[in-house]
């Protein structure tokens, strides 16, 4: 089926004569220790002369057939004035729970990262603390990469670690932190990629942190990819258009040009654009290959579909065609978290949020085979807590990835996805019975009573499910976490356990959470991080605690130039 590539005023979608050059580990920009901010953009084309544009526009039915693409100049399109109309979700943090009353914990796991970057945009750029709805604890945590002993292979793609510590917040209660370490794609065995990317070139995208950066991203993307590889551009600003057909990566060139004539400017016509961008992937779907479409925008949709429950309905009928999705967020303003996150969830995706041209090249170069090629979906986390040992139990985070206690069972419920090489945390602060960690009364009448067997010193059952890609039918992992696997004191437990659990307690104290108790506050923070820093090849832990004192300053409200 043909498609007409709507260009310029007809469609808003703007491109012009190239406004970024190729951006590659070589440049010497993989030696700067920090890059916080992109480099500016060449000032925009002049606009066209009367009648250029409508001249170019092509015929309903005209289908890009691979040959370049001709430099289009933006119509003359009148910008919104600036507005503050970024949008998170409002989630509460989850509840201290009775295990008498309910003993089960059930979730989908998140190895997105969007919300990492958005905190470090505010206080690096903006130099205050985040709303506390754009902190997720769980993306916090997952950020960072921990070595966790790796599975024995593909057939067995996962491996559980399980560490019972102290609680450094709290005397009075123990964390129980649960790794999760997926298996790692052997290079030469990787399956070929058949990406669609999808690029908002709206005028909300008219911005040094937007587009831009976004072209920058993708052409970092495409210098890591195999000749035989394929990639498509579709861009949507008024309309939708596919720029560019598919076209192997080893005509790197091709694809390159195509991505410096984007221009921003327009309205965000988004529905269509997804819309679009699934057809195409779905014309050149490769049941051998790995079948994704990745969308780079602010969130910002205002023309067709806007609504979010709409777009998510529309992203979660897709789901099952076997191809994925990946959401990259940009800039500050408009930025719609709420959207993203939630197509990202309903549509086998991820989320990240991309704030500098070193934040591109980790989710892009250094984790591109983590952030492209899945080893599992559907993957759910289910804990038992044994009563006798755990009277009450809260889960640190994930409070829009719960899910009831019947889905875990149920292969027709989505959950999350989990790309090669990929670790996930979760921390859970327990109670043991009795203790002053207690904060729940017993029941009067019925179920609160804990059985007197210790069940051989059991905390709980560790269960996981998960699809191996392509399948429909799960595969049930389980494990017992017992007194083998608690430390005495926290400082034995291991610099991965540290290390995430000083980013559990900086991502509650961002968020006002009720739970830290004993003064924890930003230097209890950073000593335990510091601490627990380990290698730390690429300098992102290092980073975290430089997060973590702009954080405590801006709280006291001293200087950051001091």
């Amino acid at each position: 089926m043909k498609r007409a590539i709507l260009l310029a005023s007809v469609f808003g979608i703007a491109m012009a004569g190239c406004t970024a050059t190729t951006t590659t580990e070589n440049d010497g920009a993989a030696e700067e220790v920090r890059e916080n901010r992109p480099v500016p953009p060449s000032p925009p084309p002049p606009p066209p002369p009367p009648g250029m544009v409508a001249d170019m526009a092509m015929a309903s039915g005209a289908r890009f057939s691979g040959q370049p693409s001709p430099t289009i100049r933006p119509a003359p399109w009148p910008q919104p004035e600036a507005e503050d109309r970024e949008r998170y979700d409002d989630s509460d943090a989850n509840p201290v729970v009775s295990t008498a009353e309910e003993p089960v914990s059930t979730f989908s796991i998140d190895v997105d990262t969007a919300s990492y970057g958005v905190v470090r945009d505010y206080l690096i750029d903006s130099r205050e603390l985040p709303p506390s709805d754009a902190v997720r604890i769980e993306e916090m945590i997952n950020y960072f990469d921990y070595d966790y002993a790796l599975p024995p292979g593909p057939d067995e793609p996962f491996a559980t670690h399980v560490t019972v510590t102290p609680n450094p917040w709290n005397a009075n209660t123990q964390l129980m932190h649960v790794g999760i370490q997926g298996f790692e794609i052997v290079p030469d065995e990787r399956p070929r990629a058949n990406l669609v990317f999808l690029v908002d070139v709206s005028g909300s995208m008219n911005s040094p942190d937007k587009l831009p950066l976004a072209v920058q991203a993708l052409h970092m993307l495409v210098d890591e990819l195999e000749d035989e590889d394929t990639v498509s551009l579709v861009v949507y600003a008024g309309a939708a258009g596919a720029v560019l057909e598919p076209t192997e990566a080893r005509n790197e060139r091709r694809i390159h040009e195509a991505l410096d004539r984007l221009h921003a400017g327009g309205s965000t016509a988004g529905g269509a654009g997804l819309e679009l961008a699934y057809s195409l992937a779905r014309e050149n779907f490769d049941e051998d290959a790995v079948n994704r479409v990745m969308l780079l925008t602010d969130g910002d949709f205002n023309v067709g579909v806007t609504r979010d429950e709409s777009l998510e309905d529309y992203v979660a009928r897709q789901r099952d065609s076997g191809i994925y999705l990946s959401v990259m967020g940009f800039g500050r303003g408009n930025y719609n978290d709420r959207m993203m996150q939630m197509i990202a969830q309903a549509g086998n995706g991820t989320a990240g949020y991309i704030d500098s041209r070193r934040e591109a090249r980790r989710m892009l170069v250094e984790e591109s085979f983590s952030s492209l090629f899945p080893i599992a979906n559907d993957v759910k986390i289910q804990v038992e807590f044994n009563p006798a040992r755990v009277a009450e139990y809260r889960l640190i985070g994930y409070e829009t990835r719960l899910l009831d206690r019947a889905d875990f069972n149920n292969d027709a419920v989505d959950a999350g996805e989990v790309g090669s090489g990929h670790s996930v945390t979760a921390i859970y602060e327990i109670a043991a019975p009795g203790s002053q960690g207690v904060l729940m009364d017993p029941l009067r009448y019925g179920g609160g009573a804990a059985p007197d067997a210790d069940l051989d010193g059991e905390y709980g059952l560790l269960r996981l499910r998960y699809k191996h890609p392509g399948e429909d039918d799960s595969v049930l992992m389980e494990r017992t976490v017992t007194g083998d696997d608690a430390v005495g004191a926290f400082e034995e437990a291991d610099s991965e356990v540290r290390f995430s659990v000083a980013v559990a307690g900086f991502a509650q104290l961002l968020r006002g959470d009720p739970y830290l108790q004993d003064g924890y506050g930003w230097e209890a923070v950073a000593e335990d991080a510091a601490g627990a820093l380990g290698e730390d090849e690429f300098g992102y832990r290092a980073e975290f605690l430089d997060l973590v004192d702009r954080a405590r300053r801006i709280d006291e409200n001293v200087s950051l130039k001091d």
